[in-house]
């Protein structure tokens, strides 16, 4: 098992699926234990953040640990002191480090020189806790996500692209519907395709990827650090929102998902946000008990300071 979780693709297959077995167990009640107890974990967030803030804040403090809210005018990443000694500082003081960034390979940089598990709360390129949450909704309401056909409309983000990192690890049918200039990562389509596991498309067309589909997932069109692309944006990918008219072509139980903040009216209407179909409030509040399992996984692969292996029972 990594150290870290930077990327879905850091879990095997088997891990995911045991976290999230232990993030139901958790949810349910069936498990309530401390096992963050004495720990402490340092929250590293370079961009603002409601959701990725408060549920690992809430979790830590649900596990029995201490989370550090750390600024980036605090850490000063990289300017104020290096990514190499940052990292080696905090592994002197935390038992775990979350940041939440812009630049995917500082991040990168500083999981290599801590010493202790870092997770990654979100950077430009990929939003592995986010999706880990989704697949967890997924399951809650599907009972599965093996199988299914996941239509991902909009920008081609770092959530689209953890989306093509999952397409690794279980087998489904991905679409990702977006215009010619917003498309996801290639370097990452081009791993997900030649993995085979998954059946992944791009297409240009919204209601070619939304046939059938069991989920439909939207996201904001110009992310954080890029609003000043919003107009153009609007004009490419208009013909991907997500309304009652695109509904249509997905399977009449289809769910929606939006990992929000969202822009009502732009990238999905009010009347399918709120709709019977949206479990976009589940998803959030799954963030927590999906993050909550991350983490017990990686601290259970630490050693503790007598250098023997944590268990978590």
């Amino acid at each position: 098992m990594s150290k870290d979780f930077l990327a879905i693709t850091d879990f095997t297959t088997d891990e995911i699926k045991e976290t999230f077995e232990l993030a139901l167990d958790m949810k349910s009640g069936k498990i309530a234990p401390l096992p963050l107890a004495g720990k402490a974990v340092a929250c590293v967030f370079l961009k603002p953040s409601l959701r990725t803030r408060v549920s690992f804040e809430v979790g830590i403090m649900q596990l029995g640990g201490k989370s550090l809210y750390i600024t980036g005018d605090e850490i000063g990443l990289g300017k104020r002191e290096s990514v190499y000694d940052a990292a080696k500082v905090l592994s002197r003081f935390v038992d775990m480090i979350m940041i939440r960034a812009f630049d995917h390979k500082q991040v990168e940089e500083l999981a290599k020189h801590a010493e202790v598990p870092v997770v990654n709360g979100l950077t430009d390129l990929l939003h592995p806790c986010q999706v880990m949450g989704d697949m967890l909704t997924a399951l809650e309401h599907k009972e599965k996500v093996e199988g299914l056909t996941v239509a991902y409309l909009g920008d081609g983000n770092n959530v689209a692209n953890s989306w093509l990192n999952a397409a690794t690890r279980f087998s489904f049918d991905l679409r990702i519907g977006t215009s010619p200039e917003t498309q996801p990562n290639q370097e990452i389509v081009e791993k997900a395709q030649k993995v085979g596991l998954s059946q992944i498309s791009v297409t240009f067309d919204a209601k070619e990827a939304t046939k059938d589909a069991d989920v439909l997932y939207t996201d904001v069109w110009a992310s954080m650090g890029e609003k000043h692309l919003s107009d153009k944006r609007k004009k490419l990918l208009e013909s991907f929102q997500v309304n009652d008219d695109l509904l249509k072509h997905a399977k009449d139980d289809c769910i929606v998902m939006h990992c929000l903040p969202a822009n009502r009216g732009e990238e999905i209407t009010d009347e399918v946000m709120d709709g019977p179909h949206s479990v976009v409030f589940d998803e959030a509040e799954n963030r927590l008990h999906a993050q909550k399992a991350i983490m017990v996984k990686l601290l259970s692969q630490a050693p503790d300071e007598r250098g023997a292996f944590q268990k978590f029972e």
